[in-house]
């Protein structure tokens, strides 16, 4: 049933898709105006113009809260294939999740410690 051929609609579509995305870029660079000036190329966003450089500097605590929610964001996620399973996955299954929360809950409170979640600071 899977064959060669049995593919070839894919193909075509993804090639055809493909001119297509590709003829219209070239059409648009060709044929569309290029008239260039400083206040068409000047920078301007939601009708306030800009103002200072783009490079802002951010604190550290950002940054870390943003890493820290990622950490413990994933961790959710583990838990889905023990939903779904922990039937089958008995006693052991239990255990080996408690031991995973608890890698997590060592490493939230040295967080909580270190104060990385302190905003005053």
């Amino acid at each position: 049933m899977n064959t060669t051929s049995s593919y070839f609609p894919i193909v075509m579509q993804t090639l055809v898709a493909g001119g297509f995305v590709g003829l219209v870029l070239t059409l648009t660079h060709l044929l569309g105006p290029s008239r260039k000036n400083k206040t068409k190329d000047a920078n301007f966003e939601c009708g306030v113009e800009s103002d200072g450089d783009a490079r802002v500097r951010f604190s550290i605590k950002y940054f870390m809260t943003a890493i820290l929610f990622v950490l413990f964001d994933v961790e959710v996620i583990f838990f889905y294939p023990y939903a779904v399973n922990f039937k089958e996955l008995g006693g052991e299954g239990f255990l080996a999740v408690l031991m995973f929360v608890s890698f997590f809950l060592i490493g939230f409170f040295y967080v909580l410690k270190k104060g990385a979640l302190e905003w005053d600071k």
